[in-house]
């Protein structure tokens, strides 16, 4: 068994996979003129729609495939192979559609609504909560976007930053502090209300549409508020324990593994004249290639092995898997970007070339440091409970 099947399970995610494969295939093709432009890649997104992926994490008795956490990782993991940009962007689809199912945060009739244009119409969702002023929301910070009580709703004026797959959106669930009141609200946003401010000009994951979007003036129904916060409170959709964020560091580890591709591909094939064979014989090249895997088969196995956990996990136990959901995302990030950095060591001074993949695989993984959970909070995070776990067997 390779690589390439190890994780997958059974004959259904053997053959989704397949699906998946071959798009990220035809992705990888165009991926470079997207990053080069900062242009985002529509085609990609209608080839997954296309595909009915954008509905497999819509539960079954909406008319969805109701995938696992777990395969849902794989087909992430997969994509970003192809193009780590199309993969990121997806992901906030996907993942929010099997986040918004666990939690149940969302009223019934309201998530019914959402999963029946996903059904029909290949709708897309995304939340986006970031702000100039606040940064991420994982940090706490109200936010300055406003929401003013009118007859029969709420008119809201704000801008939120990092919104990623805003190109495509259909679905946007905003926060905004409701006016003279303390509380904060989660709305659901149409994404045909909005405008986007094409801001996105980074260094890498350039072509994920993760520009700002501006509401003005946008009026919101009172059923699309969908939540009610008090300063300190959390949202509902945190009662999962966070197990869709996993799509973010499986996209970075799809980007690690294209590099890691690329690497043994070239190490077994180029032979200097000064050698009587490949470098892939080479001892310290044998040796970064050796780091490589060791680092990805750690990274994957605690990923999936915590998203089968999440999986197999009660409602009421999901929560507690919190502190090792984010130690997957700080190990396997951090690892994705030693491995790529170890790649471009393997094929020396070239690896720096724009014609080579290798160039932007660095700068698209680097992104994966700057998602939440920041790395910070997992260390304090998996302390804290460290901690508290040693003073109770102290005590027994």
């Amino acid at each position: 068994m390779n690589s390439e099947t190890w994780f997958i399970r059974s004959d259904e995610e053997a053959k989704r996979h397949a699906l998946i494969a071959e798009l990220s295939r035809e992705f990888a093709a165009t991926a470079k003129i997207h990053d080069e432009q900062g242009t985002f890649p529509h085609e990609h997104i209608d080839a997954l729609r296309k595909a009915g992926y954008v509905t497999w994490t819509v539960p079954k008795k909406y008319g969805g495939q109701g995938i696992s956490l777990y395969e849902m990782l794989l087909h992430q993991e997969q994509i970003a192979r192809g193009d780590g940009s199309t993969a990121l962007a997806i992901g906030w689809h996907v993942g929010m559609m099997l986040n918004l199912s666990a939690s149940e945060a969302l009223p019934e009739d309201v998530y019914r609504e959402i999963c029946t244009s996903v059904l029909k119409q290949g709708s897309l969702i995304n939340s986006c909560a970031s702000e100039p002023a606040t940064g991420s929301p994982s940090r706490g910070g109200r936010p300055e976007t406003t929401a003013v009580p009118v007859d029969g709703g709420y008119r809201i004026t704000g801008r939120k930053t990092f919104s990623t797959l805003s190109p495509e959106l259909d679905w946007i669930l905003v926060t905004a502090g409701i006016s003279d009141s303390t509380q904060v609200g989660e709305f659901l946003v149409r994404g045909e209300d909005i405008r986007i401010e094409e801001t996105w000009n980074v260094l890498g994951m350039r072509a994920s549409g993760s520009h700002d979007i501006i509401l003005e003036n946008v009026f919101v129904p009172e059923r699309h508020l969908v939540a009610r916060l008090e300063p300190g409170e959390k949202s509902k959709r945190n009662s999962d324990g966070g197990g869709w964020m996993l799509h973010v560091p499986a996209t970075y580890l799809g980007v690690a593994l294209n590099a890691r591709d690329f690497a043994l591909e070239y190490a077994g094939t180029y032979q200097p004249n000064s050698l009587p064979h490949p470098i892939a014989k080479v001892d310290h090249i044998q040796n970064k290639l050796g780091q490589m895997e060791l680092k990805l088969l750690a990274a994957r196995t605690m990923m999936y092995d915590l998203a089968h956990r999440w999986d197999e996990a009660s409602p009421a136990e999901r929560p507690k898997l919190r502190p090792q959901l984010g130690a997957v995302k700080t190990l396997a990030t951090n690892s994705a970007v030693e491995v790529v950095d170890l790649a471009m060591r393997v094929v020396g001074a070239r690896s720096l070339s724009r014609d080579l993949v290798l160039e932007r695989l660095y700068r698209d993984v680097r992104a994966g440091l700057h998602n939440p959970p920041m790395d910070d909070i997992t260390y304090r995070s998996l302390s804290e409970v460290a901690v508290a776990e040693r003073l109770q067997q102290k005590q027994r």
